[in-house]
């Protein structure tokens, strides 16, 4: 039986989930099998209006698509003779710390990597009805025509149906002949279909039948060919031997005759579906495989494993020592047009309250630089805990550390110069708190609108040093009140913040939507940044007719986590929390990569912290921001999106841009280079 085993190990501090390839499936190989009196030898079939496939039965088999514009060149090909549709049943095993997750498959059961193929046809609409009459084909089917009807998919498509099936090694050899002792055998029906989605655009869709265990005295496919393969599924009979010709080879194979019947026991008892579905295709030792979101150790993935799921990062992510290190203990549509002001100027991150903002203000006019914004991510206030300094994980302004906000946004934005906050979907236990004047956290537990333990409690997601409550963004009440929340932020003349985390939705939590958390995990960042851009979007039409705020002046959130259709939704995007280091995992030279990879993936506009996030500070390996690698992360960061700075994580332990003379004079200069070249970075946003 399948089974997901979950541990959290939020306490020991694992924080690097992929120092190496995860643990997965391993490369399957199989047969692939056909019926010569049901799949032509050679045979062309339309696909949409633009794209055709052709079917060839030569050396064991193979199918290709192509352009019609370009018919000599193959798009999309599957390996002659061998298996392109394959399936397990694996065990899952999850560990899960602070966002970040590492993913292994254990126990791999009915791996049915051989194929045959029954049938290969165009479909059109009147195909599809009439397939649904077929009882196992019927949701498949029907999904189908509702996606033609939403999504406008071009008929015809192209459809392939078979079986997918395993086979036991164990033979005995009666003289030239094989055959597999009584023993157990898996198999499931599917279908495979190919549809046009726009005319540069080929999607696919596999579907598999429950799958079904045979217990009976198996006969090996690759001795007796495909229609002996067929008949065992069906009636059975006494054996008797003959020869026949596979795949234009002779071999000896055993054949059927109807005398007499063999007992079989067919059944489903105690069988898991299917949970790992594999499509294998042939690849030229040129190509190259680009995109997957981004990522920061490679730009080329041929030859990886590359896990599709959304988490935090990670340290180190395999460079040694830190890797080793921060594993043992660690504490770690497209987009809107940019509003002009943040592609104007630096944006200053800075944390201690009034009177710092005001005196790094002055210090920064000295050096005529020029300045978008401050960010300041500590206006929650900070706690003091074990591993030193955190936010107070409650969105509402500490008015001690930031005493006078409202006055103080209103000077810098006299100047030109925005405010800009921090803000994420979880929420903190404020109990200790003494100058509080709302508990989010208990609103939040009285609208029911929190993820929920399998109990029905709160699930309360450790964070290092502190536990919180995560919003529920499934639940229908939560969205009103979190943009009510932003409202109120807003009001006191805040225009943007850090739209923080995203990517740490637990894999068995509950949510309100019922659905599983495991597929809801990829899903939340997109459902968090669609409650922030929809709030942009409201407050932008709220102020249309109005003389004191200009439209076009706009908001903007930046976030780390995403998915495929965060894009649409998120204002800006930055590429978390890189190692203060120059190293290639992790480091500065990451930060290009992940720029790369996420631009290449569709996320455009994004940038990196100048200087990195992450130090650390252990006995035998120490990891603080040097100013060199402050300085020429400057120099990088001026030719990006947008030019922002990041104490870090252990501010004291790094050079920062206000440390000395030097560093301070750098800043300003690559501020004003990156104004410089603003005229060419709008026409670029321009293009998106």
């Amino acid at each position: 039986m399948a089974s997901l085993k979950i541990t959290k190990k939020h306490h020991k501090h694992l924080n690097n989930p992929f120092p190496s390839n995860p643990k997965t499936l391993p490369c399957i190989h199989g047969n692939l099998l056909f019926d010569f009196q049901s799949v032509p030898s050679e045979q062309i079939y339309n696909i949409g209006k633009d794209f055709q496939s052709n079917w060839s039965s030569k050396n064991g088999g193979s199918l290709c698509i192509f352009h019609k514009s370009q018919p000599s060149r193959s798009m999309w090909s599957t390996v002659p003779g061998r298996s392109f549709v394959s399936a397990a049943v694996a065990e899952t095993e999850i560990e899960e710390s602070r966002g970040s997750f590492v993913i292994k498959d254990r126990d791999i059961h009915s791996i049915c990597n051989h194929q045959t193929i029954d049938n290969i046809r165009t479909i059109h609409t009147s195909d599809i009805v009439l397939c649904a009459n077929n009882q196992d084909f019927t949701s498949f089917s029907n999904g189908l025509d509702q996606e033609r009807q939403n999504k406008g998919i071009q008929l015809p498509a192209l459809l392939i149906t078979g079986k997918i099936f395993c086979v036991k090694k164990r033979k005995n050899s009666i003289q030239s002949f094989e055959f597999i002792e009584k023993q157990q055998s898996t198999y499931a029906k599917y279908w495979m279909l190919f549809d046009q989605k726009n005319k540069n655009q080929i999607g696919f869709q596999v579907r598999l039948a429950k799958p079904k265990v045979e217990h009976r005295q198996k006969l090996s496919p690759r001795t007796y060919g495909y229609r002996a393969f067929i008949s065992k599924f069906g009636r059975i009979r006494r054996l008797r031997v003959g020869c026949s010709r596979y795949f234009s080879r002779k071999r000896g194979i055993i054949t059927v005759s109807p005398a007499e019947e063999e007992n079989v026991i067919m059944k489903n008892e105690g069988v898991t579906d299917f949970n790992r579905i594999c499509i294998t295709y042939s690849s030229e030792k040129s190509e190259k495989f680009y995109g997957f979101g981004e990522q920061f150790s490679h730009m080329d993935f041929k030859g990886k494993r590359v896990p599709i799921f959304v988490q935090e990062q990670g340290i180190g992510r395999g460079d040694q020592p830190i890797t080793f290190a921060a594993n043992l203990v660690s504490y770690r549509w497209r987009p809107q047009k940019l509003p002009d002001w943040i592609i104007s100027g630096a944006v200053v991150g800075l944390q201690g309250g009034t009177e710092t903002v005001r005196h790094m203000w002055k210090e920064l006019q000295a050096q005529e630089t020029p300045v978008s914004a401050f960010w300041l991510q500590d206006w929650v206030g900070q706690r003091k805990t074990v591993i030193g300094s955190q936010l107070w994980w409650n969105w509402e302004v500490d008015s001690n550390r930031y005493s006078g906000w409202r006055q103080l946004i209103k000077d810098l934005g006299a100047r030109d110069i925005k405010v800009m906050t921090y803000c994420n979907p979880c929420l903190a236990l404020m109990d200790e708190k003494p100058n509080a004047k709302r508990n989010l956290f208990e609103e939040a537990t009285k609208l029911d609108i929190l993820v929920k333990e399998k109990n029905g409690d709160p699930y309360m997601v450790p964070n290092t040093a502190f536990d919180v409550g995560m919003l529920d963004l499934t639940h229908p009440k939560t969205e009103s009140w979190f943009k009510q929340i932003l409202q109120e932020m807003v009001d006191d003349g805040v225009r943007g913040w850090m739209a923080d985390f995203g990517e740490g939705l637990p894999v068995d939590a509950c949510l309100y939507s019922g659905e599983d958390p495991i597929t809801a995990h990829n899903r939340y960042p997109e459902l968090w940044a669609k409650i922030n851009r929809e709030f942009v979007e409201e407050w932008k039409s709220s102020l249309v007719g109005k003389e004191k705020e200009d439209p076009e002046d706009g908001l903007v959130f930046f976030m780390r986590a995403g998915f495929r259709n965060s894009p649409k939704w998120a204002t800006l995007f930055w590429e978390g929390d890189q190692m203060v280091s120059w190293q290639a995992n992790d480091g500065i030279k990451s930060a290009v990569v992940g720029l790369l990879s996420s631009g290449l993936s569709g996320y455009a506009l994004n940038h990196s912290d100048i200087g990195g996030y992450c130090s650390v500070n252990l006995p035998f390996f120490k990891y603080q921001r040097s100013e060199e690698l402050l300085l020429r992360w400057m120099e990088l960061n001026a030719f990006s999106v947008v030019f922002r700075t990041h104490e870090g994580n252990k501010p004291t332990s790094n050079s920062q841009f206000y440390s000395n003379h030097r560093t301070l004079s750098h800043f300003a200069r690559f501020a004003k280079i990156y104004k410089a070249w603003k005229f060419y970075r709008i026409q670029l946003v321009k293009v998106i």
